[in-house]
């Protein structure tokens, strides 16, 4: 059952083969260099990678707009390329999920090209047309500000089309059985070469109905329970990442009440609020959302995650909230995106503070879930604001100081690189702090250790506790007799914090110390009337403790 639910205590790490290292020298990023990083990855301690789109793609969208879900772009190298790609996976132990960008295509693919030509075309309906342009076209935009509507007149059709993001991305007609079963085959056709799940994209956009006369859509949960059974089918221990941020009060009806539909979903209203509580040392709202999202099926699992490939999504937040995360990490107007997000990486959000970053990812390894790092995470990456919107956080992996900061050896790399300034790859890259026993991808390493082997984390139950400090996040674990308690100061200034036995319970009501895991920190009971766990915690510091005693439960594994 446990290796089932691989996911449940996994480290995902999220990379696009365009960025990460040219292996033919080329100037762009392929899966031959792909491959020569695996033994890196294994070292890191990553147990799932996660690719971004690779398969062929006219790269309007950093190959988010698909012509071809069978193939793999010649950029990157061949099928076979990827097969030894994912058989190196297996090999070190490692998991393959990729990217399922199924709520659209190109349109430049076969498809749209076919339902244009004619109105009695097989492929006409596998997209969404309408013969006058509907009342509300000009709203329910996914980049406002960059995008002007979500129907556009096709010359060819005479029709208009439907797209809910740009122009060049036509939506699939989702809810035609015909769509759906070629969804199948593209699941079917990955799962054969290697893949043990895949990251759906836009998912509340999938379901949800489409049409002209279509005022307010209506999410389709049953297809997902379609393709979960499909999985299960082919291949039993494949899942579905989803990427949709809906309210808490949805997320039953993505996982399903038994888990028929979704294994995983990336918990935006966490990370939200997270963000908040990091800009205003309050952790009351990151608690609120974690109980709000506490309830799943016994076989879901939340993924965890600070940023990712796109804007930090701040739309779930109020207006005054999400001023105040503005002001906090993203003040100038060129660091925000469509009025709703930032586009920066996290390193210099938090100015570079090691002691911010750490704990930033002590608390990402520490939330309930499975947590997700992006390519150069673990170096401290920054970005390039000179880039247009989501670009500036897709920069070159920088792997040395040398030229193009070792991602290619061709003259000019067709993939940006952060060549100047305190993220420069002349500071900032894999070679220099491999050999640093301090520095930040040592320290992640020895985190990332930690994280696997605290699996109540991933798989137990959580309840937060309360310390009487607004600034103190505490979360304790329980799972299999063993019992965790993790803390995070969001203050800038020391807390000296006094925590009852009871208050924080089992194991720790017999007055036995608590087992500090990263250090020799331990916390003893003091021994007065009112006898109580003194913790002194310093600006931004973490505490990871067992309680109970050091011993790990035999019945874990």
């Amino acid at each position: 059952m446990i290796n089932d639910l691989w996911y449940k205590n996994a480290i995902v790490y999220c990379l696009s083969v365009e960025s990460f290292l040219d292996g033919n020298g080329d100037g762009i990023g392929d899966f031959r260099g792909l491959i020569q990083c695996l033994d890196y990855l294994q070292g890191l301690g990553v147990t799932a990678i996660w690719l971004m789109p690779f398969q062929s793609s006219p790269q309007k969208d950093d190959g988010y707009d698909i012509t071809d879900y069978y193939s793999v772009d010649p950029r990157y190298g061949t099928l076979g390329d990827f097969v030894e790609f994912a058989h190196g996976c297996a090999q070190r132990g490692m998991r393959v999920m990729i990217d399922l960008v199924v709520n659209h295509t190109s349109n430049q693919h076969p498809w749209f090209k076919a339902a244009r030509s004619a109105p009695d075309s097989p492929y006409r309906d596998w997209y969404i047309w309408s013969k006058k342009k509907p009342k509300n076209a000009n709203s329910g935009m996914v980049f406002p500000g960059v995008q002007q509507t979500t129907w556009t007149y096709d010359e060819m059709a005479e029709e208009f089309y439907f797209h809910r993001f740009y122009d060049f991305q036509p939506d699939l007609n989702t809810a035609n059985p015909a769509v759906q079963a070629e969804i199948l085959k593209i699941m079917g056709f990955w799962i054969q070469l290697g893949v043990s799940g895949f990251r759906m994209d836009a998912v509340p956009f999938v379901i949800a109905t489409k049409g002209s006369d279509v005022t307010r859509p209506v999410e389709q949960y049953d297809m997902l329970r379609n393709f979960a059974a499909f999985l299960s089918w082919r291949k039993g221990d494949a899942i579905i990442l989803a990427e949709a941020n809906v309210l808490p009060s949805a997320d039953m009806q993505y996982f399903g009440e038994a888990g028929e539909r979704l294994s995983m979903m990336f918990n935006f209203n966490v990370n939200q609020h997270l963000f908040y509580s990091l800009a205003t040392a309050d952790v009351r709202p990151l608690q609120r959302s974690l109980m709000q999202t506490k309830a799943r099926p016994a076989t879901a699992q939340w993924a965890t995650f600070l940023r990712n490939h796109d804007e930090l999504d701040l739309g779930r937040l109020t207006e005054a909230q999400r001023r105040k995360v503005f002001q906090a990490f993203g003040p100038e107007k060129e660091m925000q995106l469509y009025g709703r997000g930032i586009r920066r990486r996290l390193a210099p959000m938090l100015h570079g503070d090691r002691r911010r970053l750490e704990h930033a990812y002590s608390l990402l390894f520490s939330l309930p879930g499975t947590p997700v790092l992006r390519y150069g995470d673990e170096i401290g990456m920054g970005d390039n604001l000179d880039l247009p919107e989501r670009y500036s956080t897709r920069t070159a992996m920088q792997w040395t100081n040398d030229h193009h900061g070792g991602f290619t050896q061709a003259p000019r790399s067709k993939i940006h690189t952060i060549r100047n300034g305190a993220y420069g790859y002349q500071h900032v890259n894999v070679s220099e702090q491999r050999r640093d026993p301090n520095s930040l991808m040592d320290w992640m390493e020895r985190m990332i250790r930690v994280r696997k082997e605290t699996p109540e984390i991933g798989w137990g139950d959580f309840r937060i506790i309360e310390t009487g400090c607004n600034e103190v996040l505490a979360i304790r674990y329980d799972w299999r007799g063993n019992h965790t308690l993790v803390l995070h100061n969001f203050s800038a200034d020391p807390i000296d914090l006094r925590l009852a036995p009871h208050t924080i319970g089992d194991g720790a009501e017999t007055g036995a110390p608590l087992i500090n895991i990263l250090s020799k920190e331990h916390s003893f009971l003091e021994e007065e009337e009112d006898g109580r766990y003194s913790i002194q915690m310093e600006p931004y510091g973490y505490r990871w403790f067992r309680v109970g005693g050091w011993a790990v439960s035999t019945d874990v594994y």
